[in-house]
């Protein structure tokens, strides 16, 4: 399997913006989001790791800003604008872009995990700090599994922008 062009555009090019590229978005981020949480909140924990709460961040980082930081408000933050949107506009419009122009064509699993842990790097050592927490969140188990769930975001992300491609292709 190589990279595509809707998974990866091509080295000076962006997918349009339309309906297709937010569906593609919403639908990647969709499965991307509930794999990360399944991990960080299922697997995670029944394997005897730590319990990941992405809604948990999203509150603290609200709260630090001086908005509202309700349970919901934690939860519409992490599955719809971070999961559903910010990620993928992330991959689809600034890191895979990038990638090609720099790298060039690869297969689309090591590009989608290093956006994975740029995503973790960005969560954890960016986004807790501006919420008040602890860097790294201490570097403690939530940390680690954070970075697995990352990970595992980014190339279910990826899949499903090349799953989608190949059907529609062909």
């Amino acid at each position: 399997m190589n990279t595509t062009p809707s998974a990866v555009p091509s080295a000076h090019s962006v997918p349009a913006l339309n309906f297709n590229t937010l569906g593609l978005m919403f639908v990647s981020g969709f499965f991307a989001t509930i794999a990360f949480d399944l991990w960080g909140q299922v697997l995670s924990p029944a394997l005897g790791f730590a319990t990941l709460s992405p809604h948990g961040l999203a509150r603290s980082l609200l709260g630090s800003l001086g908005l509202p930081a309700s349970d919901f408000a934690g939860y519409f933050v992490h599955f719809y604008l971070v999961g559903l949107i910010g990620y993928p506009v992330g991959w689809m419009f600034i890191f895979a872009p990038l990638w090609q122009r720099i790298v060039g064509g690869t297969h689309w699993l090591l590009p989608a995990a290093i956006y994975g842990f740029g995503l973790w790097v960005f969560a954890i050592g960016g986004i807790t700090a501006v919420a008040g927490l602890p860097f790294f969140l201490g570097f403690s188990g939530i940390t680690w599994v954070a970075l697995v769930g990352h990970v595992l975001y980014g190339i279910v992300l990826v899949a499903c922008l090349e799953l989608i491609a190949r059907r529609t292709s062909g």
